[in-house]
């Protein structure tokens, strides 16, 4: 399972409740902050990058240079984007003045907040789950559900899209660890390829997931002729 957003282990997800679209969630935010504050775990799809960079009027390469750390992930031996601390405050580098200076264009882990969401990499299949301690405020007596939740986040608008990340991203790793992973030299120059089909090659001009496809398509093909030579 993949979890956007969070580098958090498999045993402490599994230790926090699921719950389900049509079940109750009566979470208010209390606009307190602190789930900007002191964020060194948050980690970017490239539709987060792509929606930053159009706030920002900036290439995503630039957006990238300006407030992320790339690295290559060990285990699965993708190309990954982490957002970087404000070196000045240690928060999150977009929370200034104790708001959120790129709030319609925030990534999809703070959009989901308190939540967590899990996706099947072979179904698209997404679970979510309640981060615990919950912050916030309850509404009480309400009929709000966590459908409701999800639409007034933005989540399900771009479910679709984040579901093919995952998916997309599963088959490139599977790709580079059945070419032998790290041992293999040809490796790191394929993962370093894939970080500009999956990150950089887009024009923010034009809409993300029509690039993404012919992004990761032709990718795809390159791959095969990297790392069967």
């Amino acid at each position: 399972m993949i979890e956007p957003g969070r580098c958090e282990s498999e045993k402490t997800l599994s230790n926090w409740p699921r719950i389900k679209k049509g079940e109750p969630f009566d979470f208010v935010c209390a606009g307190c902050g602190n789930c900007c504050r002191n964020r060194r775990d948050l980690i970017l799809s490239g539709y987060d990058l792509y929606h930053l960079a159009r706030r920002l009027k900036l290439p995503p390469r630039l957006a990238a240079d300006a407030f992320c750390r790339e690295y290559l992930a060990q285990e699965s031996c993708l190309p990954t984007l982490l957002l970087r601390p404000n070196p000045r405050t240690g928060h999150c580098p977009f929370f200034e003045s104790d708001a959120c200076t790129v709030h319609e264009a925030r990534p999809l882990a703070c959009a989901l907040y308190p939540l967590g969401q899990e996706i099947d990499p072979a179904t698209g299949r997404m679970e979510y789950y309640c981060q615990m301690p919950l912050c916030g405020a309850k509404i009480p007596e309400s009929a709000e559900t966590l459908q409701n939740y999800l639409d007034r986040s933005g989540v399900t608008e771009r479910a679709g899209i984040d579901a093919r990340w995952a998916v997309v991203c599963t088959q490139i790793s599977q790709k580079l660890l059945d070419a032998g992973g790290w041992e293999n030299p040809r490796v790191k120059p394929a993962a370093r390829r894939a970080a500009k089909a999956l990150y950089y090659d887009y024009t923010i001009r034009d809409e993300f997931y029509p690039q993404f496809n012919a992004n990761t398509a032709a990718l795809m093909e390159l791959l095969d002729r990297i790392l069967i030579q």
